[in-house]
Order: structure tokens, then C-alpha cells, then sequence
């Protein structure tokens, strides 16, 4: 993996004025990561993962795997973002339109009956397995998936119906670990100092990610790489922590929303997970650099006008795959009514590359600063190494921007109108 800087309109002078505040951050994460009392225990993960579970993981998975047409992964924000990037980035677009079993599905990341009612008729007759993933197990959106699906799936087995139920909530208290242990369903752990957008490399994650058949070693492994290479005070040598510093520095020249782009379609939901880990972990105290997500070049022809001549309050970063293992080469045709043999012979990729080169010199050269996170093939190695760059990247951003990258305290708020609205108890 590599980053190009050379299109940030920034200095070398601007960036080493951060070079003692970057230590002095480095050196508290890390003398801090393995307190329960905060939420930095995703610092030394992937070198000190529990590997025990693991091992269980991959066995229910394969249980899943041999039992199961689908698997409903329920779960809202980070309980679901990291599994559904990683498995659709390795994976394919369209992983769930194939004969493949089990299949993965999403609920509880929304209130909406006609979404829940398709996933339903989607379901069938077939048969299914539960991973519910929640903390205390009394957010509201998973929740009621899992008291509805939790239902059919009882109405359909029985008493055999506990077999098929997986949690992964917290190891000792709350509702969810309480219904789970009266229940004797599997469980997997959250851990108490990981939050929900930092925890994709835990149970949360590599559950879901195991019954898709892709290998969770490797994930891991990848992330152990970032640690390694990452684990570096100094911010000269650091791109990780560079990163970080160069977004605060366009933040300060307002330049306060951060276009995060792909021209690989499989990393739609990756974009998705970027958004709430930054959104949540920066948007607070009335600051914060603004998360938003485009695929190009489909977006070039929506959003690509404002990006070019629109207000000069952005900046993108774009992952780039350099090499997709896959080949389509543009032919010849003899009445060229398209214009299209000036492409004879060129593959698909390297078109889609000079697209996004023309698209970054266009953008650049009207004020739209530019960093370009290269990386040589998705592959598990790959996404385990950008999961844990940006996660670093975001706690370092977040401290120099001197906030609390680990809380979320403005979730709550529509969760406290919502329940008003409702008449729950206690709350009128």
C-alpha cells in the first residue's frame, strides 16, 4: 500500500509543525490501549486477538456453511458497516445473485416494513441461521429484527431453533448476553473496549466474514502488517499518521468535506463503512470534516459537475486498486458507428485508470486537493491492512482535531425524541 501526496496543495513546513503533537498522541494510544476504562483496545488487536475464538468462529461458520441457504446478519452502524464492506470488496457486487450458500443478508439496520417483509419473501421456505450483533441488545432496529426473525425462525424449527441463533454481544451484562445465556445460544464476545466501528476485526466482523468464505487469517495477517508498519512515532516516516495530519491541515483551510472515492464498485460499502468511522468519531463539539462517499466514474456524470466547479470546500481521497486479476480487451468493429476503435486492444482497466488519472488532473487543477491511496489487488491481506490504517488514521485525526473519536454522544439524541414519540417508559 501507497499514498501519494503530491496533490495536497500542502507543504512539507505545514505538515512538521505537527511532529510533537503527532508523538505525544502515538505514545498516549499506545500507553492506553489495553485499559477497560476507554476504547482503544483495536490499537493492539491484531497482535493480540482472542485466538480461542477464533477458532470457535470458524467452526460455527462452517456449521452455518453446511445448514444454511442464508445467514441474516443483524445489526445497525458498525455492528454490520465492516463485515458488508469486507465481504462484498472480496467477494463480488453482486456475491448474493449467485448460487453461493449460505447467502448473506442485512436487517436491523432500518425501520422500514417493506424492507423487512422482501427479506422475508426472500427466505422462504429455506433454511436460515441468526447472527444478531448489538452491544446491550436494546437498540431499537436490530432489536425488533431479532424479536421478529427470531420468531420464524422458532415457528419453523422449534426447540431446534436455538442452533441456528449466534450472538455477539457484550462477554458479561446486558439484555442481549442475558437472553443469549437463558437461551444457550453461541455467543461471541464483544470486547469492552472496542467500539462498534473500530470492532470489524473482532467477533463482529469475522463471523459473518467467516461464513462467506473468505479466510480470516489472512485478514488479519493483513492487519498485522498496518500495525507493524504503522507503529512509528515519527510522522515523517508514518503516511498513516501524514494522512491525518494533511486532512486536519485543509480542515484549517476550510476544506471541511472529504470526498472519499473508488473506481471498483466491490468497495461501495467499504465507502459506506469510511463515513460512519470518520463521521462518528470526528463529527462533534461543532467541528469536524464532513464524510461523504462517490463511485466513479458513475458519479462523475451526477456529482461530477459540483466536484469540478462547485464550491472549493472539498477534498477526495481516492482508493485506487491497481491490478483487478481480471481482464475485458476492447475490439474492433468495422463500421465503428460508436467511435470506439481508437480503444482497440486496450483492457478495461487501464481505460478505467486513465479516467481516473484525467479525473484526478481535472479536479486537482481547480482547487480540489487530492490523496491517493494505492493499493495492488483486493485481496484479504489488502483490506485487513486498510481497515487498520484508517482506523489509526481516524484516532490520530481525531485527537489532533481535539475531540473524543470513541464516543458518539449525538447518536442519542433522535433515540430520546424516538422514544418520547413512542411512550416507552420513562421517557415522557
Amino acid at each position: 500500500m501507497k499514498i501519494n501526496f503530491n496533490n495536497v496543495l500542502i507543504n512539507n513546513d505545514e505538515i512538521n509543525k505537527y511532529e510533537d503533537m503527532v508523538k505525544d498522541i502515538h505514545n498516549k494510544l499506545h500507553d492506553n490501549c489495553n485499559s477497560q476504562d476507554n476504547f482503544m483496545g483495536w490499537l493492539d488487536l491484531p497482535i493480540n486477538y482472542d485466538k480461542e475464538e477464533l477458532e470457535q468462529i470458524k467452526i460455527c461458520a462452517e456449521k452455518v456453511k453446511n445448514n444454511s441457504k442464508y445467514l441474516l446478519v443483524i445489526g445497525i452502524g458498525g455492528s454490520y458497516l465492516g463485515a458488508r464492506a469486507v465481504i462484498e470488496a472480496l467477494t463480488s457486487t453482486f456475491y448474493n445473485l449467485r448460487e453461493n450458500s449460505p447467502i448473506i443478508l442485512y436487517v436491523g439496520n432500518n425501520l422500514s416494513t417493506s424492507y423487512i417483509n422482501d427479506i422475508i419473501k426472500i427466505i422462504g421456505n429455506d433454511d436460515f441461521s441468526i447472527n444478531v450483533i448489538s452491544k446491550s441488545g436494546t437498540t431499537t432496529e436490530p432489536a425488533i429484527a431479532f424479536r421478529i426473525f427470531k420468531k420464524i425462525l422458532e415457528n419453523k424449527y422449534g426447540n431446534n431453533a436455538s442452533e441456528r441463533i449466534f450472538v455477539t454481544t457484550d462477554e458479561e451484562k446486558g439484555a442481549l448476553h442475558t437472553i443469549a445465556k437463558e437461551n444457550n445460544y453461541q455467543t461471541f464476545k464483544i470486547p469492552n473496549n472496542i467500539g462498534g466501528r473500530y470492532s470489524v476485526l473482532t467477533a463482529v466482523g469475522l463471523f459473518p466474514i467467516a461464513v462467506a468464505n473468505i479466510n480470516v487469517d489472512k485478514l488479519l495477517n493483513g492487519a498485522i502488517k498496518a500495525y507493524n508498519k504503522y507503529n512509528n512515532s515519527n510522522l515523517n516516516e508514518n503516511d498513516c499518521y501524514k494522512y491525518a495530519v494533511i486532512r486536519n491541515l485543509l480542515y484549517h483551510k476550510d476544506k471541511n468535506i472529504e470526498i472519499f472515492a473508488s473506481y471498483e464498485p466491490r468497495l461501495h460499502y467499504f465507502i459506506e463503512w469510511l463515513k460512519q468511522l470518520f463521521g462518528e468519531s470526528e463529527g462533534k463539539n461543532g467541528k469536524g470534516i464532513f464524510p461523504v462517499g462517490v463511485e466513479f466514474t458513475t458519479d462523475l456524470h451526477s456529482l461530477g459537475q459540483y466536484i469540478q466547479d462547485g464550491r472549493r470546500n472539498i477534498f477526495e481521497t481516492v482508493l485506487n486498486i491497481e491490478n483487478t486479476n481480471e481482464s475485458i480487451t476492447m475490439t474492433k468493429e468495422e463500421n465503428n458507428l460508436d467511435n470506439l476503435n481508437y480503444l482497440e486492444g486496450l483492457t478495461l482497466d487501464y481505460i478505467n485508470h486513465k479516467a481516473m488519472e484525467g479525473t484526478i488532473d481535472a479536479h486537482v487543477s481547480n482547487d480540489v486537493p487530492n490523496i491517493l491511496i494505492n493499493v495492488d489487488k483486493l485481496d484479504e491481506e489488502t483490506i485487513g491492512e486498510l481497515i487498520y490504517f484508517f482506523e489509526l488514521a481516524c484516532a490520530m485525526s481525531g485527537f489532533i482535531l481535539n475531540v473524543n473519536p470513541f464516543n458518539q454522544p449525538g447518536v442519542e439524541k433522535y433515540k430520546q425524541n424516538m422514544f418520547k414519540l413512542l411512550n416507552k417508559p420513562g421517557y415522557w
